[in-house]
């Protein structure tokens, strides 16, 4: 299964787990529409709180990352293709740390630039697979 939890890495266990759905996700492992195991379930199976798994669920929902639906489920939620002021000031975020994390690394900023965009092609590649 897409999900895996170390509780001796260090890192904690409900970032671990948002971490990898926000993966599988945009990853294609996991497709708009699909359901996502219970709170209880994916407790169960992973041996966690179900308060952890309940908390990586809401902040992923309120990322829009996933839908929950009253009584039936949760599911992956379909992408959205708006980009707007909550997206802007969410990729700000992101950059910022990537910057932080890559002055800490000491890495060159033609480093930086080089591996971006070797990245931004990979993934423009898998978004185009996913239009075909």
């Amino acid at each position: 299964m897409w999900y895996y939890v170390d509780p001796h890495s260090g890192v904690p266990i409900y970032v671990q787990l948002k971490e990898q759905v926000k993966k599988a996700v945009a990853g294609g492992v996991l497709k708009p529409g699909e359901q996502l195991p219970s709170v209880r379930e994916l407790a169960l199976k992973l041996t966690v709180n179900p308060n952890t798994v309940a908390k990586v669920y809401q902040e992923l929902e309120r990322e829009g990352v996933i839908r929950v639906a009253r009584g039936l489920g949760t599911f992956v939620a379909e992408r959205e293709e708006d980009f707007g002021g909550v997206q802007e000031a969410a990729l700000d975020k992101a950059l910022e740390t990537l910057f932080v994390e890559a002055y800490q690394l000491g890495v060159p900023s033609a480093v930086l630039h080089e591996k971006f965009a070797q990245k931004l092609a990979v993934w423009q590649d898998r978004l185009k697979g996913e239009d075909e």
